[in-house]
C-alpha cells in the first residue's frame, strides 16, 4: 500500500483549490494563490505520472505531446477570454497579445534554460540532448516561427493565419502518431501503475489525466486571477501582470511536470516536452486567437495589431528562431541556456528595445547556426524518419 502513498496525496493536494473554487469556503488573494497553486502541483504529478505510463501504449512524442496540450490550458483559457473580450472592446486586444507573446518568451527564456540547469545541479552534467525524433518538434516549430515572421508585416491575425498554422500543428501530430511505442523506465509511482493489467493500466491513466485536466481547468484561472490582485496590491502595473505574471500562473502546471522530468533524470523526456509545449503554444494558441476574437464579432474578423503589438510578435518570432537554430544540432548546453535565459533577462528589464533585441536574437540565430552547421542534418533525419511506420 506504500507505493500508493504518492499517488493519494497528490490526489489530496487537489482538493482544497477546487473546494475555493466551487465556493466552500472564501480566503484573501494571496492565500487562495497558496492553495491553487498546491492543487496545480498536484495536477502536475498525477500528469508526470501518466505520461510516463502511457508511453507503454503509444510513442513519447505523442504522449509527451498531450502532456503539453493538457499542461497548458489554462494558457489557452485565459488568453481565449481576453481574445472574446476583445471583439467588445479593442483595449482587450493588447492583453491577448500580451499575454500570448509572454507566454511564449517565458517557455523558451526561463523554461528550458530551467531543465538544463536542473540537470546540472543534479548531476553536473553541462548539456541536455534530444532523442533524433525530436527533430519533427524542431522542425514543426521552425515552419510556425518563420511564418509567425508574417503577422507583422501583415499588422493582423486573421483566419487565413488560423489555417496555416493549425495545418501545420496537424501534420505534426499526425506523424507523431506513426511513431512507434516504446517500453519506458519506469519508477516510483509511474512503475505501480505500469504493473497494473493493461486493461486496468489504461483506465487509471485515462482517469489520471481527465483528473488532472479538470483540476487544472478549474483553478488554474482563479490561479492566474489571485496572483495578479495579489500583484495589484502591491502596486504592480497591470499590463506586465497580464503578460507576464498570467502566463507564468497559467503555465505552473508545465513549470512543474518537467521540473519533476528533469530532477529525476529524464532530461530529454523533460526538454521534450518543453519543445512540444512551444508547438502548441506558437501553433494553436496564436491560431486560437482570431477563431475567438470572429466568434465574439459574429463574423468573420480579423485581430488588428498596433505597433506595440507587431514589435511584440516580431520579438517572440526571433526569440523562437534563435532557440531553434540553437537546438538544431538536438542539445542544449549551459552555455545556451545561459544565452536564452540572458537575453530574455535583458529584453524583460529593458522592455522598451522591442526591435533592437530582436535584432540582437536573429545575428545570434546566424552565430549559432554557424557554429553547429555540421550537426544540422540531425534534426532533419529524424523529422524524415518520425513519419515513417514502423
Amino acid at each position: 500500500m506504500q507505493r500508493w502513498y504518492p499517488l493519494v496525496l497528490a490526489i489530496l493536494a487537489l482538493v482544497p483549490g477546487i473546494a475555493l473554487e466551487l465556493g466552500v469556503y472564501h480566503v484573501s488573494p494571496p492565500v487562495a494563490a497558496l492553495i491553487l497553486g498546491i492543487a496545480i502541483v498536484g495536477a502536475a504529478f498525477l500528469l508526470s505520472w501518466a505520461a510516463e505510463v502511457i508511453q507503454l501504449d503509444i510513442s513519447q512524442g505523442l504522449a509527451l505531446a498531450l502532456l503539453a496540450l493538457i499542461a497548458i490550458l489554462p494558457e489557452y483559457i485565459v488568453d481565449a477570454t481576453f481574445a472574446w473580450l476583445a471583439a467588445k472592446d479593442p483595449e482587450y486586444s493588447h492583453y491577448a497579445i500580451a499575454n500570448m507573446t509572454g507566454a511564449n518568451r517565458l517557455l523558451i527564456g526561463v523554461a528550458w534554460p530551467l531543465v538544463v540547469v536542473l540537470v546540472w545541479l543534479r548531476t553536473r552534467k553541462t548539456r541536455v540532448s534530444l532523442e533524433p525524433a525530436h527533430g519533427l518538434e524542431l522542425i514543426a516549430l521552425l515552419l510556425a516561427t518563420i511564418y509567425a515572421f508574417v503577422l507583422p508585416i501583415k499588422g493582423t491575425l486573421s483566419l487565413f493565419d488560423c489555417v496555416i498554422l493549425v495545418g501545420i500543428f496537424v501534420v505534426y501530430v499526425l506523424r507523431l502518431a506513426r511513431m512507434p511505442a516504446e517500453e519506458p523506465h519506469l519508477v516510483g509511482p509511474a512503475a505501480t501503475i505500469g504493473a497494473l493489467p493493461a486493461r486496468t493500466r489504461r483506465l487509471a491513466v485515462a482517469g489520471l489525466g481527465v483528473l488532472a485536466a479538470v483540476a487544472i481547468l478549474l483553478v488554474a484561472e482563479p490561479f492566474a486571477h489571485a496572483l495578479i490582485e495579489t500583484g495589484t496590491l502591491i502596486g504592480v502595473d497591470e499590463f506586465l501582470l497580464v503578460q507576464w505574471l498570467a502566463p507564468l500562473a497559467s503555465e505552473a502546471p508545465e513549470f512543474v511536470v518537467v521540473s519533476i522530468f528533469a530532477w529525476r533524470g529524464a532530461a530529454g523526456v523533460a526538454l521534450g516536452a518543453l519543445v512540444s509545449s512551444k508547438v502548441n503554444q506558437w501553433t494553436l494558441l496564436v491560431a486560437m486567437l482570431p477563431l475567438i476574437y470572429s466568434i465574439g464579432l459574429g463574423h468573420p474578423g480579423a485581430l488588428p495589431l498596433d505597433g506595440r503589438q507587431q514589435h511584440e510578435i516580431l520579438l517572440t518570432a526571433a526569440q523562437s528562431l534563435f532557440a531553434v537554430l540553437l537546438l538544431l544540432d538536438l542539445r542544449l548546453s549551459l552555455i545556451g541556456a545561459g544565452f536564452l535565459f540572458g537575453m530574455f533577462a535583458t529584453q524583460f528589464v529593458f522592455a522598451d528595445i522591442r526591435v533592437e533585441m530582436s535584432i540582437a536574437y536573429l545575428v545570434a540565430g546566424a552565430i549559432a547556426i554557424f557554429i553547429s552547421r555540421a550537426h544540422l542534418g540531425a534534426a532533419f533525419r529524424g523529422a524524415r524518419s518520425a513519419g515513417q511506420k514502423h
